[in-house]
């Protein structure tokens, strides 16, 4: 494995601060809060096409890092704080993690939108310190790792594939990866984490994650081809080096055997036809 982690590929999953959201919204009507949830839940369907509660009221509950090296190799996926999943032991070792690893670059799917809020936010509520990640002084605007602009320190694949949000990516991550014959949503939508946590279904959304992060790392790895940083050859080669690493890991992991089971190569249109 290589010792130089140049990106960190993650992914998040989240769920509602139960007795945050019956206090603020329905302290004069005393909810339990699990009622106060699926009120607000059905509230929102009611309004919007989905019942998912803003991240300002969630809190993480499964962070899962995949470690890419400067040759664009996946070198680990690691589920942190597992097997205890402590929003703020998660947290922690998040931003202490990329602090550690001499402030490799983030890379989400719109993760802008939402991972990177979700976690600054939990950062703020369980009073841990990110100087790095919030630096405000010495560097102009542009230079600053928060900045929208500045790829060195987060790429949102989302936001480069829709030019900084000039369009909308209907489709999201699982349309980019099935566009290269990888799985995408299987067995779970993001829609299904709030239920499958009240149902103590904590393995399985921990395995949703481990495949987002494989998704967006083949998602990754083609911008890298786009951008002119990777050749078409070598992402092969990376893709192929992942599904021997994921066939040696398979036995001690449900995730990567369903991913496995639902592997499909990407149909090269440059190959001639025999």
């Amino acid at each position: 494995m290589s010792k130089t982690v140049r990106y960190l590929v993650f992914d998040t999953e989240s769920v509602a601060d139960a007795a945050l959201v019956a206090k603020l919204r329905y302290a004069q009507e005393g909810l339990s809060p699990a009622e106060a949830v699926r009120r607000y839940r059905d509230e929102l369907l009611e309004k919007h096409d989905t019942d998912f509660i803003p991240y300002s009221f969630q809190v993480p509950i499964s962070v899962v890092v995949g470690k890419v090296d400067e040759q664009f190799q996946l070198d680990d996926i690691v589920v942190l704080d597992e097997p205890q999943f402590r929003p703020h032991v998660i947290t922690e070792n998040f931003w202490r993690g990329w602090e550690r690893y001499r402030r490799p670059t983030l890379v989400s799917f719109n993760g802008r939108g939402f991972d990177l809020p979700l976690l600054e936010l939990a950062a703020f509520r369980y009073g841990i310190s990110v100087p790095g990640w919030f630096q405000g002084a010495g560097k102009s605007a542009y230079d600053q790792p928060r900045n929208r602009f500045n790829t060195a320190s987060h790429i949102d694949l989302c936001e480069l594939l829709t030019n900084f949000g000039s369009t909308r990516f209907t489709g999201g991550l699982n349309l980019a990866a099935n566009l290269l014959g990888k799985p995408g949503k299987m067995d779970v939508h993001g829609d299904m984490v709030q239920d499958m946590f009240d149902a103590g279904r904590l393995a399985e959304i921990n395995d949703y994650c481990r495949c987002d992060v494989l998704d967006t790392y083949f998602v990754f790895l083609r911008t890298r081809v786009l951008l002119g940083q990777l050749t078409l050859e070598v992402e092969q080669q990376r893709i192929a080096e992942t599904r021997q690493w994921l066939e040696s890991c398979a036995d001690g992991s449900a995730a990567y055997r369903l991913y496995l089971d639902h592997w499909g190569d990407w149909s090269n249109p440059w190959t001639p036809v025999q």
